[in-house]
């Protein structure tokens, strides 16, 4: 079994004040096994499938940055009203099957007690810690948002700048060396050709010209059922949470357009450098900015709801 490597974080100095509502083991007497449970349902999904941190990174990304965490990216549409799954950015994130059955599990268990976005927040640090990345403490008690509205997904691209990046990073009160730390998870998941065939079908000096023809090669085999084939963004360890990420990146082998911008602007040059070199510091860095993005906004106390599907806001109570 893989040992259990504790990065401690020092979380009143990094956190909003919106903590004072969130604590370490909130649900340790109204649902003491919740943590547990929804490790179990990542741990059997990762057996089966080693993308899906890759998958969960991104959907707590998407969730946190539209309305703060409040899983409203896991509303379903209908027939009359669209939600946030229905974004351009949102149509390619997946995992929800995962986080349907860690809540059927906690409704089994104790319902109506673990919200939605605590879900996501608590999955996404296990598959990090369970694909070698740092275990962090997650402090809980968010409440579920009782909007999802499509046309309020405004997210940062792969096209920004440096500059446009910190600006979209700042609007959240997250740092320059959060922006970079959280692009840090990219070492592992993929990314579509669409997003970087710019960079491969001209020179493109920034660029290794081994993996641009590599990369050439992949977009190269599109067909009717694949029309927009993917590459892994880390081309060292893409199933693993590390620095390699950094290291590739260093090396002119970034694969979307603002990764590559990381090593190369002066503003990010020296935080993607020391990444590169010291893995620990990466490990505690990734595991303070992951603790800190899971507070954006949060709903808390009365606010919100606890939702009992996931994918669907509970009945109003008629008055």
């Amino acid at each position: 079994m893989m040992r259990l490597k504790v990065t401690f974080v020092l979380l009143l100095s990094i956190l909003p004040l919106a903590l004072a509502n969130l604590r370490v083991g909130f649900y340790r007497r109204s649902c003491p096994n919740a943590e547990s449970i929804v490790r179990a349902a990542v741990r059997r999904r990762l057996t089966r499938d080693k993308s899906i941190p890759a998958a969960l990174l991104r959907m707590h990304f998407h969730d946190c940055f539209v309305r703060g965490c409040d899983a409203s990216i896991l509303i379903d549409s209908n027939r009359k009203i669209s939600s946030e799954k229905d974004a351009g950015p949102n149509l390619t994130v997946r995992g929800f099957e995962l986080i349907d059955e860690a809540k059927k599990a906690l409704e089994a268990t104790c319902p109506s007690k673990v919200s939605c976005a605590d879900i996501i927040t608590l999955a996404t640090r296990d598959a990090v810690f369970l694909s070698g990345g740092p275990f962090y403490f997650v402090p809980t008690g968010r409440r579920d948002g009782l909007v999802s509205d499509p046309d309020e997904v405004n997210l940062p691209g792969p096209t920004l700048t440096v500059s446009e990046a910190v600006q979209a990073f700042r609007a959240k009160n997250m740092s320059m060396d959060d922006m970079v730390t959280l692009l840090g998870a990219h070492t592992v998941g993929v990314a579509h050709c669409s997003f970087f065939l710019d960079r491969i079908t001209r020179p493109d000096p920034t660029m290794d010209r081994g993996l641009a023809a590599k990369l050439r090669s992949i977009c190269g085999a599109a067909s009717g059922s694949n029309p927009d084939p993917t590459a892994f963004l880390d081309q060292g360890t893409p199933f693993a949470v590390d620095n390699q990420f950094f290291k590739q990146i260093g090396l002119k082998r970034g694969v979307m357009k603002i990764d590559q911008e990381l090593a190369n602007d002066p503003l990010s040059r020296r935080i993607v450098s020391g990444f590169a070199a010291n893995a620990t510091l990466f490990r505690t860095r990734f595991a303070q900015a992951m603790v800190k993005m899971g507070n954006i906004q949060v709903l808390v106390g009365n606010a919100g709801e606890i939702r009992k599907n996931c994918r669907v806001f509970n009945p109003r109570r008629r008055i």
